[in-house]
This record gives structure tokens, C-alpha cells and sequence, in this order.
């Protein structure tokens, strides 16, 4: 699913740190996410700073899913976190 490059910077002490950052504000918006049935889940954060997460639950068909991703999601990240240059969904 991801590449040898992209894994081995998830690895390192500074993109778990980064990691870590990225899910607690994940968890702040996690619940406004669960009150409409679905969820959102962290999959990946590339050397360039692209989050990949991925949408479960009522959010997989949700016509609103892109819009929670750049409005909500990817605009408190980048927001919070410099390093955050864009938000993904994969399936």
C-alpha cells in the first residue's frame, strides 16, 4: 500500500512525533465525524507531508466526505501542523 520511501519516514522518531500531532487533532474532530455515523482513520503521512486517511462507516458514501475532508480535516491540520501540505482520501 505504501511505498519503501514513505514507509521508512513513517518509521523515523520525527514522523512519529509528527504522527502523534496529526492524530491528536484527529481526535478532536473524531467525534463531530461519529455523531453523523462514520469515522475517520489515519493511514499514512508521506516525507512531504501528505496525510492519508481513510473513511469508515456512513462517511465511505457520504456525499459530504470531501467536503469534511478539505473543510474540516485537512484545514485543522495544516492549520495546527505546518508540515501538513495536503489530506487524502484512500480506499
Amino acid at each position: 500500500m505504501t511505498d519503501k520511501s514513505t514507509y521508512k519516514a513513517s518509521n523515523s522518531s520525527a514522523s512519529q512525533s509528527l504522527c502523534q500531532r496529526v492524530e491528536k487533532i484527529l481526535d478532536l474532530i473524531r467525534p463531530s465525524v461519529q455523531d453523523d455515523g462514520g469515522d475517520v482513520e489515519l493511514v499514512d503521512i508521506s516525507a512531504e507531508g501528505v496525510v492519508q486517511v481513510r473513511f469508515l462507516g456512513a462517511c465511505v458514501d457520504c456525499p459530504s466526505s470531501s467536503q469534511t475532508l478539505k473543510m474540516g480535516i485537512e484545514r485543522n491540520l495544516k492549520e495546527h501542523i505546518p508540515e501538513i501540505t495536503e489530506v487524502r482520501s484512500v480506499s
